[in-house]
């Protein structure tokens, strides 16, 4: 088979159904095992998982006087950095998302889930 048929084949077949969790910490050690607690989970249900993917960590940083009335040329700098990790979760079945809601993970960690 070619790969213009498969093409062609996968179109007629149309979208698979897919789950997309993006994950958001301050920490990364944090988000790498609530990652891969939630990658665990979907195996031992018997999904087909891609990720974890990191995607670019977003810094922001803030610049502050650190006096109030005089000295402008002394200031502070502080950053925040925001850690991101992306997982996909193919054709999943009501037992991989029953378990995926019954999941504890940490504080701190920020999930988003797609259909």
């Amino acid at each position: 088979m070619t790969a213009k048929a498969k093409k062609k084949e996968a179109i007629k077949e149309g979208p698979k159904p897919k789950l997309r969790i993006r994950l958001r910490a301050y920490d990364y050690k944090v988000i790498d095992s609530s990652a891969r607690q939630i990658v665990d989970t979907a195996l031992r249900c018997g999904a087909e998982v891609l990720g974890p993917v990191p995607l670019p960590t977003e810094i922001r940083k803030y610049t502050v006087n650190r006096s109030s009335f005089v000295h402008k040329d002394a200031r502070e700098q502080f950053e925040m950095r925001v850690h991101k990790r992306l997982i996909d979760i193919l054709e999943p079945n009501q037992e991989v998302i029953e378990s995926l809601t019954n999941l504890t993970l940490p504080t701190g960690v920020d999930i988003e889930i797609k259909i």
